[in-house]
Protein backbone atom coordinates (compact mmCIF):
# COMPACT_ATOMS: atom_id res chain seq x y z
CA UNK A 1 0.00 0.00 0.00
CA UNK A 2 2.83 2.34 0.82
CA UNK A 3 4.29 2.04 -2.67
CA UNK A 4 0.97 2.35 -4.50
CA UNK A 5 -0.21 5.61 -2.96
CA UNK A 6 2.74 7.81 -4.03
CA UNK A 7 2.34 6.48 -7.55
CA UNK A 8 -1.32 7.48 -7.61
CA UNK A 9 -0.49 10.89 -6.16
CA UNK A 10 2.19 11.38 -8.79
CA UNK A 11 -0.24 10.50 -11.57
CA UNK A 12 -2.81 12.92 -10.15
CA UNK A 13 -0.21 15.68 -9.89
CA UNK A 14 0.91 15.20 -13.50
CA UNK A 15 -2.71 15.07 -14.67
CA UNK A 16 -3.63 18.30 -12.86
CA UNK A 17 -0.49 19.97 -14.21
CA UNK A 18 -1.41 18.98 -17.78
CA UNK A 19 -4.96 20.28 -17.33
CA UNK A 20 -3.69 23.54 -15.85
CA UNK A 21 -1.20 23.95 -18.67
CA UNK A 22 -3.84 23.30 -21.33
CA UNK A 23 -6.29 25.69 -19.64
CA UNK A 24 -3.62 28.39 -19.49
CA UNK A 25 -2.84 27.97 -23.20
CA UNK A 26 -6.52 28.32 -24.11
CA UNK A 27 -6.80 31.36 -21.84
CA UNK A 28 -3.84 32.95 -23.63
CA UNK A 29 -5.45 32.30 -27.02
CA UNK A 30 -8.73 33.82 -25.81
CA UNK A 31 -6.89 36.97 -24.68
CA UNK A 32 -5.16 37.16 -28.08
CA UNK A 33 -8.53 36.88 -29.85
CA UNK A 34 -10.03 39.66 -27.75
CA UNK A 35 -7.08 42.04 -28.16
CA UNK A 36 -6.85 41.24 -31.88
CA UNK A 37 -10.57 41.98 -32.35
CA UNK A 38 -10.26 45.26 -30.46
CA UNK A 39 -7.29 46.42 -32.54
CA UNK A 40 -8.82 45.42 -35.88
CA UNK A 41 -12.12 47.19 -35.17
CA UNK A 42 -10.47 50.33 -33.85
CA UNK A 43 -8.32 50.55 -36.99
CA UNK A 44 -11.20 49.78 -39.35
CA UNK A 45 -12.70 53.29 -39.37
CA UNK A 46 -11.59 56.76 -38.34
CA UNK A 47 -14.63 57.14 -36.06
CA UNK A 48 -13.27 54.29 -34.00
CA UNK A 49 -9.98 56.02 -33.22
CA UNK A 50 -9.69 56.79 -29.53
CA UNK A 51 -8.77 60.43 -30.16
CA UNK A 52 -11.75 60.98 -32.44
CA UNK A 53 -14.37 63.47 -31.23
CA UNK A 54 -17.14 61.13 -32.37
CA UNK A 55 -15.60 58.00 -30.85
CA UNK A 56 -17.92 55.17 -29.95
CA UNK A 57 -17.05 51.62 -29.07
CA UNK A 58 -17.62 49.37 -32.14
CA UNK A 59 -19.63 46.77 -30.22
CA UNK A 60 -21.24 45.14 -33.29
CA UNK A 61 -17.99 44.90 -35.22
CA UNK A 62 -16.17 43.68 -32.11
CA UNK A 63 -18.63 40.83 -31.49
CA UNK A 64 -18.70 39.93 -35.19
CA UNK A 65 -14.89 39.81 -35.29
CA UNK A 66 -14.81 37.64 -32.16
CA UNK A 67 -17.14 35.13 -33.81
CA UNK A 68 -15.17 35.08 -37.07
CA UNK A 69 -11.85 34.88 -35.23
CA UNK A 70 -13.13 31.96 -33.18
CA UNK A 71 -14.20 30.20 -36.38
CA UNK A 72 -10.76 30.81 -37.92
CA UNK A 73 -9.18 29.63 -34.68
CA UNK A 74 -11.11 26.33 -34.85
CA UNK A 75 -9.95 25.71 -38.43
CA UNK A 76 -6.35 26.54 -37.49
CA UNK A 77 -6.55 24.35 -34.37
CA UNK A 78 -7.75 21.29 -36.29
CA UNK A 79 -5.11 21.79 -38.98
CA UNK A 80 -2.39 22.38 -36.37
CA UNK A 81 -3.27 19.09 -34.64
CA UNK A 82 -2.93 17.31 -37.99
CA UNK A 83 0.42 18.94 -38.78
CA UNK A 84 1.69 18.40 -35.24
CA UNK A 85 1.03 14.68 -35.55
CA UNK A 86 2.28 14.19 -39.11
CA UNK A 87 4.93 16.86 -39.69
CA UNK A 88 5.94 18.69 -36.52
CA UNK A 89 6.46 15.68 -34.24
CA UNK A 90 9.90 14.75 -35.60
CA UNK A 91 11.28 18.15 -36.56
CA UNK A 92 10.13 21.69 -37.22
CA UNK A 93 11.08 23.24 -40.55
CA UNK A 94 10.19 26.52 -42.22
CA UNK A 95 8.76 24.61 -45.17
CA UNK A 96 6.41 22.63 -42.91
CA UNK A 97 5.27 25.80 -41.14
CA UNK A 98 4.66 27.46 -44.51
CA UNK A 99 2.58 24.46 -45.66
CA UNK A 100 0.58 24.61 -42.42
CA UNK A 101 -0.13 28.31 -42.93
CA UNK A 102 -0.93 27.93 -46.63
CA UNK A 103 -3.26 24.98 -46.09
CA UNK A 104 -5.07 26.76 -43.24
CA UNK A 105 -5.59 29.85 -45.40
CA UNK A 106 -6.68 27.53 -48.22
CA UNK A 107 -9.45 26.06 -46.04
CA UNK A 108 -10.54 29.58 -45.10
CA UNK A 109 -10.64 30.53 -48.79
CA UNK A 110 -12.79 27.51 -49.64
CA UNK A 111 -15.30 28.60 -47.00
CA UNK A 112 -15.06 32.35 -47.59
CA UNK A 113 -15.89 32.52 -51.32
CA UNK A 114 -19.22 30.63 -51.31
CA UNK A 115 -20.18 32.25 -47.98
CA UNK A 116 -19.59 35.75 -49.41
CA UNK A 117 -21.53 34.96 -52.59
CA UNK A 118 -24.46 33.49 -50.64
CA UNK A 119 -24.50 36.53 -48.35
CA UNK A 120 -24.72 38.87 -51.35
CA UNK A 121 -27.54 36.83 -52.88
CA UNK A 122 -29.54 36.72 -49.64
CA UNK A 123 -29.08 40.46 -49.04
CA UNK A 124 -30.13 41.22 -52.62
CA UNK A 125 -26.83 42.78 -53.55
CA UNK A 126 -25.00 42.44 -56.83
CA UNK A 127 -22.12 39.97 -56.96
CA UNK A 128 -18.91 41.65 -58.11
CA UNK A 129 -16.03 39.24 -58.21
CA UNK A 130 -13.53 42.09 -57.99
CA UNK A 131 -14.86 43.00 -54.53
CA UNK A 132 -15.04 39.33 -53.60
CA UNK A 133 -11.36 39.00 -54.45
CA UNK A 134 -10.37 42.17 -52.58
CA UNK A 135 -12.37 41.06 -49.55
CA UNK A 136 -10.74 37.64 -49.70
CA UNK A 137 -7.23 39.07 -49.83
CA UNK A 138 -7.90 41.38 -46.89
CA UNK A 139 -9.46 38.52 -44.92
CA UNK A 140 -6.51 36.22 -45.63
CA UNK A 141 -4.04 38.90 -44.56
CA UNK A 142 -5.89 39.42 -41.27
CA UNK A 143 -6.18 35.65 -40.75
CA UNK A 144 -2.46 35.24 -41.44
CA UNK A 145 -1.63 37.70 -38.67
CA UNK A 146 -4.15 36.11 -36.30
CA UNK A 147 -2.90 32.55 -36.87
CA UNK A 148 0.67 33.72 -36.42
CA UNK A 149 -0.22 35.29 -33.07
CA UNK A 150 -2.19 32.24 -31.93
CA UNK A 151 0.47 29.65 -32.73
CA UNK A 152 3.80 31.45 -32.39
CA UNK A 153 4.28 30.15 -28.83
CA UNK A 154 3.19 26.61 -29.76
CA UNK A 155 5.61 26.48 -32.67
CA UNK A 156 8.42 27.85 -30.53
CA UNK A 157 7.74 25.21 -27.86
CA UNK A 158 7.75 22.47 -30.49
CA UNK A 159 11.01 23.80 -31.88
CA UNK A 160 12.66 23.71 -28.44
CA UNK A 161 11.30 20.25 -27.82
CA UNK A 162 12.47 18.87 -31.17
CA UNK A 163 15.95 20.38 -30.88
CA UNK A 164 17.06 20.16 -27.26
CA UNK A 165 14.53 18.88 -24.80
CA UNK A 166 13.21 15.88 -26.72
CA UNK A 167 13.74 12.44 -25.28
CA UNK A 168 14.08 9.02 -26.83
CA UNK A 169 13.31 5.81 -24.99
CA UNK A 170 16.15 3.31 -25.32
CA UNK A 171 15.34 -0.39 -24.97
CA UNK A 172 18.34 -2.29 -23.65
CA UNK A 173 17.47 -5.90 -22.97
CA UNK A 174 15.06 -5.95 -20.03
CA UNK A 175 15.74 -2.28 -19.23
CA UNK A 176 14.25 0.92 -20.62
CA UNK A 177 15.67 4.39 -20.14
CA UNK A 178 15.03 7.87 -21.45
CA UNK A 179 17.85 9.96 -22.92
CA UNK A 180 17.59 13.56 -24.04
CA UNK A 181 18.94 14.44 -27.48
CA UNK A 182 21.50 16.81 -26.06
CA UNK A 183 23.05 13.99 -23.99
CA UNK A 184 23.48 11.66 -26.97
CA UNK A 185 26.77 11.80 -28.90
CA UNK A 186 26.08 9.14 -31.51
CA UNK A 187 24.56 5.77 -32.34
CA UNK A 188 26.74 3.16 -33.97
CA UNK A 189 26.47 -0.46 -35.06
CA UNK A 190 29.07 -3.12 -34.31
CA UNK A 191 28.69 -6.88 -34.66
CA UNK A 192 24.98 -6.39 -35.45
CA UNK A 193 24.37 -4.57 -32.15
CA UNK A 194 23.50 -0.87 -32.04
CA UNK A 195 25.05 1.19 -29.25
CA UNK A 196 24.28 4.63 -27.88
CA UNK A 197 27.21 6.78 -26.76
CA UNK A 198 26.44 9.54 -24.27
CA UNK A 199 28.38 12.76 -23.83
CA UNK A 200 30.11 11.40 -20.74
CA UNK A 201 31.47 8.48 -22.78
CA UNK A 202 29.01 5.92 -21.40
CA UNK A 203 28.01 3.29 -23.97
CA UNK A 204 24.62 1.54 -23.87
CA UNK A 205 23.58 -1.31 -26.12
CA UNK A 206 20.08 -0.99 -27.60
CA UNK A 207 17.46 -3.19 -29.24
CA UNK A 208 17.06 -0.78 -32.18
CA UNK A 209 18.50 -0.92 -35.65
CA UNK A 210 20.08 2.21 -37.10
CA UNK A 211 17.26 2.37 -39.66
CA UNK A 212 14.68 2.43 -36.86
CA UNK A 213 16.59 5.14 -35.01
CA UNK A 214 16.93 7.20 -38.16
CA UNK A 215 13.14 7.25 -38.47
CA UNK A 216 12.66 8.30 -34.84
CA UNK A 217 15.24 10.99 -34.18
CA UNK A 218 15.40 14.63 -35.24
CA UNK A 219 17.51 14.95 -38.38
CA UNK A 220 18.29 18.59 -37.69
CA UNK A 221 20.55 17.31 -34.90
CA UNK A 222 21.51 13.84 -36.15
CA UNK A 223 23.06 12.70 -39.43
CA UNK A 224 23.40 9.19 -40.83
CA UNK A 225 27.05 9.36 -41.87
CA UNK A 226 27.18 5.81 -43.22
CA UNK A 227 25.69 2.38 -42.62
CA UNK A 228 27.53 2.12 -39.30
CA UNK A 229 26.92 5.39 -37.45
CA UNK A 230 24.52 8.27 -36.78
CA UNK A 231 26.24 11.31 -35.28
CA UNK A 232 25.03 14.30 -33.28
CA UNK A 233 26.00 17.70 -34.67
CA UNK A 234 27.72 18.78 -31.44
CA UNK A 235 29.92 15.65 -31.49
CA UNK A 236 31.77 16.75 -34.64
CA UNK A 237 35.22 18.08 -33.70
CA UNK A 238 37.00 18.47 -37.04
CA UNK A 239 36.13 18.26 -40.75
CA UNK A 240 38.86 17.58 -43.31
CA UNK A 241 38.72 17.42 -47.09
CA UNK A 242 40.38 14.29 -48.43
CA UNK A 243 40.80 12.59 -51.79
CA UNK A 244 38.03 12.03 -54.36
CA UNK A 245 35.79 14.71 -52.87
CA UNK A 246 35.37 12.88 -49.58
CA UNK A 247 35.35 14.32 -46.08
CA UNK A 248 36.97 12.95 -42.95
CA UNK A 249 35.08 13.68 -39.74
CA UNK A 250 36.83 13.48 -36.41
CA UNK A 251 34.58 13.16 -33.38
CA UNK A 252 35.27 14.61 -29.97
CA UNK A 253 37.74 13.01 -27.61
CA UNK A 254 35.22 11.22 -25.38
CA UNK A 255 34.48 8.82 -28.28
CA UNK A 256 36.92 6.06 -27.28
CA UNK A 257 36.03 3.56 -30.00
CA UNK A 258 38.74 3.92 -32.68
CA UNK A 259 36.51 2.48 -35.40
CA UNK A 260 34.09 5.41 -35.15
CA UNK A 261 36.38 8.17 -33.82
CA UNK A 262 37.09 9.11 -37.43
CA UNK A 263 34.47 8.76 -40.15
CA UNK A 264 34.72 9.19 -43.90
CA UNK A 265 31.83 10.92 -45.67
CA UNK A 266 31.49 9.80 -49.29
CA UNK A 267 31.45 12.38 -52.06
CA UNK A 268 27.81 11.43 -52.68
CA UNK A 269 26.88 12.44 -49.13
CA UNK A 270 29.25 15.39 -48.87
CA UNK A 271 26.76 18.07 -49.92
CA UNK A 272 23.99 16.65 -47.70
CA UNK A 273 26.38 16.56 -44.76
CA UNK A 274 27.61 20.13 -45.25
CA UNK A 275 24.05 21.44 -45.68
CA UNK A 276 23.11 19.69 -42.44
CA UNK A 277 26.18 20.80 -40.50
CA UNK A 278 26.06 24.41 -41.61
Amino acid sequence: MSTTQPTKNTVKTVWHTCISSAAWRWFQKAIILIIFSLVVNHLAASDNFLDSGSYRFPIVGFLFTIILSTFVGIIAHLNFKLYKKKHFSKKLEIAAIARFMASTLGYITIIYIPADIITEIVSGGQIKFYYVLIGLLITLLICFVLIGLLYAQDLYNLYKLSIRDAEITIDSGAKMMKLTYENIACFYSENKIVYTVQNDGTTINTDFTLNELEEKINDQLFFRANRQIIIHKDTVDLIEKIENGKLRIRLKAFIKNDTIAEINISRYKRKAFMDWFQ
